[in-house]
């Protein structure tokens, strides 16, 4: 999949990660960058055009790929936490996260294959986590999310393998964006780890893992529950 000369729609586009994503197809070449938010004149980007979209409402994304019919790459970015904790949050909160994680990623996508068909396959990248393999307590509800999001991308990278769509998940840790001030430690810039995805997707790549936490985590993942939560033994943890 060339980046160059693409027409692009990224959800959650007016900020943070999304906001970097627009600007890094440009720079790589996009012929169009539609720019998805739910509030169309926060987009940022001058070059880019603003669609309104909600991800969560059916009636929204269908609206948007009514629009966007000469799309050949998706990027499904938008999201949100609720910082659900798994023992002492509301239920809404878990649904809150699923809804957009889950059932918005799967909306997006399915209003969007028939569209990436028609134009040549094309890609689609779901912006997931490095919580999509590991869970903590605090944001109980995000991790959980993210996990069956990551199962939802590898069933659509099936399903739509016949029609020549690549489908490319994008595995990070904390960004440097407004989402995560208030989470301690060090944080990938999402301007880096827009570009790094942007050069997965042209390279073919099936997953990109953007930064040395995501490396962590994923290269404990055959080792047990003992060494995705070393805590559980007394060690350090991998987040």
């Amino acid at each position: 999949m060339k980046v160059e000369g693409s027409v692009a729609f990224v959800t959650g586009a007016n900020r943070g990660l999304g906001e970097q994503f627009v600007r890094a197809l440009f720079d790589a070449g996009a012929a169009k960058v539609y720019a998805g938010a739910r509030d169309p004149a926060t987009v940022t980007v001058p070059e880019a055009e603003p669609v309104a979209v909600d991800i969560t409402d059916h009636t929204s994304v269908l609206a948007a790929a009514d629009l966007a019919e000469d799309v050949t790459l998706l990027i499904n970015n938008a999201g949100s936490t609720t910082r659900a904790h798994i023992l002492t949050s509301e239920l809404d909160s878990f649904r809150t996260e699923f809804e957009t994680h889950v059932l918005g990623t799967l909306a997006m996508s399915r209003a969007f294959a028939p569209i990436l068909g028609r134009n040549g396959g094309g890609a689609l990248v779901n912006v997931l986590s490095v919580l999509s393999w590991v869970s903590i307590v605090p944001s109980a509800g995000y991790a959980a999310a993210k996990s069956a999001e990551w199962s939802v991308t590898n069933a659509l990278r099936l399903a739509l393998a016949g029609q020549g769509t690549q489908v490319t998940a994008l595995h990070v840790s904390y960004l440097a964006t407004e989402m995560a001030a208030a989470v301690p430690g060090p944080k990938a810039d999402p301007a880096v780890v827009a570009r790094t995805t942007l050069e997965g997707v042209e390279s073919g790549l099936l997953e990109v893992v953007a930064d040395d936490v995501s490396r962590r985590v994923q290269g404990a993942l055959s080792q047990g529950a003992e060494a995705l939560y070393p805590e559980l033994g007394g060690g350090p943890s991998l987040l």
